[in-house]
């Protein structure tokens, strides 16, 4: 095993509560340490969620709780004691099942001397906790009235998998995060990152990846970052970090055999340096020898022989204003069916965003339908519908004004819940509306799993998007009317003549040859058109036959 040694890297580090902690480590390592707080934990302006759930549990109407956090546990029992007794709620927390998310969580949990009767193994990310809840409770999981404990931010993959699992899930946020109050530092990390002045950046929490890219999107350095990005080694310390950094188009470099701090420092000092020696000279970084990286655990080497950050950003390149126009003008010169209009209009919004969710709603009579979706669900999609004024939707296209919001979506007083819909527990959202000559044709929303600022071009950009395509929208939809009308109206045809032929052979009156064929229909699961037309090609047999023998 090589000599773990950063052998005087620049390392730079963006956490907060461990600052003093992990700056020590990576000196003791041999590293260069530049500490810089990327988020600050904040309390809610209200904290009714986390007392009407104290509440709910002293009256029996909870069977499992799920913490996530140390810190959150500590947090709700401040809140808590505020207006209850502690013992009294501790001695129904006591009386269910309680799900820890890791041995932080689990740490808190003993020290109130509450029992953990599910306890998620390494790397502790939602899917081991989803997991070891599956396997304690298998098939009781069912129908369970659950309490999740959130830390900052809510998790919507794990409220979607108990959702999925026909349970009915209550979130009990205790904080969130915020940015830090003086943005100086963070900035500097952007330039630093841009000018490689920094070798190795080290990733703790998603949040801070997410922090720092909306602080690189409000100074216009988001180019230049994924760039410095290329030429820099990128440490994550698990899973749930290097997905949200996947999702921000960078892949990370190596991740730890286990999701701790010591860990993280320890091994990557071991390999940052290769790491590096193979991504500055062509800008790309060298696929290593497996044997290299097998002591860091599997995941290392996927990562390590994995697309360099670069490649990965390059598939989806954020277009400048003159390609998005352009892109645009394509798309309303082709003649493209109604669904492929739509759709790429959502690969084109979710290119520029950047985006984890886009919907589009489509105006019809009434009503807004879905009716394309950058995530797939062929369950709701040309199904979904909601009236004018209903939620966020519905009030932007009632008012045919954009909607903005940076956190907490679920909290707006126009939200509104649908239960096949994973995206409404999404925390950032942005809709805007999508007119054709003063006339409301669509809504299109774009949303985001973690807090997200959408900077004044984004919003300019979305809204210019309604503007422009709706007439083409309008156009694809009325053509796609059309169509149909067409197709109904030659069904018709076939069905009036399929009736005669049965009125003529089998003496039958209008009516009774219009239910004989739609009893054909319902037994061999066909169309009315196909069993007309199998009708009409039996007649044409049969006189095609009574021709040739005359």
């Amino acid at each position: 095993m090589p000599q773990a040694s950063f052998q005087g890297l620049r390392v730079l580090a963006l956490e907060s509560r461990r600052a003093n902690e992990i700056a020590k480590l990576i000196r003791t390592y041999g590293g260069e340490p530049t500490v810089a707080p990327a988020m600050r934990e904040v309390p809610l302006a209200s904290n009714h969620e986390a007392l009407n759930f104290a509440a709910s549990l002293m009256r029996g109407e909870f069977d499992l709780v799920v913490f996530l956090t140390g810190a959150g546990i500590r947090c709700l029992m401040n809140i808590v004691q505020t207006e209850y007794d502690r013992d009294t709620f501790l001695t129904a927390l006591r009386g269910v099942k309680v799900a820890a998310r890791g041995p932080k969580s689990s740490a808190v949990l003993r020290e109130f001397q509450v029992p953990v009767t599910v306890t998620a193994p390494e790397p502790c990310t939602w899917r081991e906790l989803m997991g070891a809840i599956e396997s304690v409770l298998g098939r009781g999981l069912n129908g369970l009235r659950i309490a999740v404990q959130e830390y900052g931010a809510p998790n919507p993959d794990l409220l979607a998998a108990l959702r999925e699992r026909n349970c009915i899930v209550t979130r009990v946020p205790v904080y969130q995060w915020a940015l830090p109050e003086d943005l100086t530092l963070l900035r500097e990390c952007v330039h630093a990152i841009a000018e490689r002045r920094v070798d190795v950046v080290l990733f703790m929490t998603a949040i801070q990846v997410v922090h720092l890219w909306q602080v690189a999107e409000q100074m216009h350095c988001l180019e230049e970052m994924y760039d410095g990005f290329n030429d820099t080694v990128v440490l994550s310390i698990g899973p749930s970090t290097s997905e949200e950094l996947r999702r921000h188009g960078v892949l990370p470099d190596f991740e730890p055999s286990h999701p701790k701090m010591g860990f993280l420092v320890n091994e990557s000092a071991q390999c940052a340096g290769r790491l590096l020696e193979g991504k500055r000279p062509g800008h790309a970084l060298t696929k290593l020898p497996s044997q290299q990286v097998t002591s860091f655990g599997p995941r290392a080497r996927d990562q390590a022989v994995g697309e360099t950050a670069y490649e990965l950003r390059s598939k989806k390149k954020i277009p400048t204003d003159i390609e998005s126009l352009h892109a645009i003008g394509s798309r309303m010169a082709a003649a493209d069916p109604f669904h492929a209009v739509l759709e790429h209009i959502v690969d084109f919004v979710s290119t520029l965003v950047m985006c984890d969710s886009c919907f589009i709603y489509v105006l019809e009579q009434d009503r807004l339908v879905l009716r394309a979706s950058q995530n797939p669900h062929a369950d709701i999609v040309d199904h979904l519908g909601l009236r004018l004024g209903q939620g966020i939707t519905g009030w932007v296209g009632q008012h045919r004004e954009p909607v903005v919001i940076a956190s907490n979506a679920l909290k707006d007083p126009r939200f509104k819940i649908f239960k096949d819909v994973p995206e409404d527990l999404f925390e950032a959202f942005l809709s805007v509306p999508i007119l054709c000559r003063g006339k409301l044709v669509g809504v299109i929303n774009v949303q985001h799993r973690q807090p997200y600022h959408h900077t004044p071009r984004e919003v300019q950009m979305i809204s210019t998007i309604g503007f422009l395509v709706g007439g083409e929208i309008e156009m694809a939809r009325l053509e796609s009317e059309k169509t149909n009308l067409s197709d109904q109206l030659e069904t018709r045809k076939h069905v009036e003549r399929a009736k005669g032929i049965l009125q003529r052979e089998f003496g039958l009156n209008e009516e009774e040859a219009y239910r004989t064929m739609q009893k054909e229909s319902r037994q061999r699961r066909k169309t009315m058109r196909d069993i007309a037309e199998a009708i009409i090609l039996s007649e044409e047999l049969r006189r095609d036959q009574s021709s040739r023998k005359q």
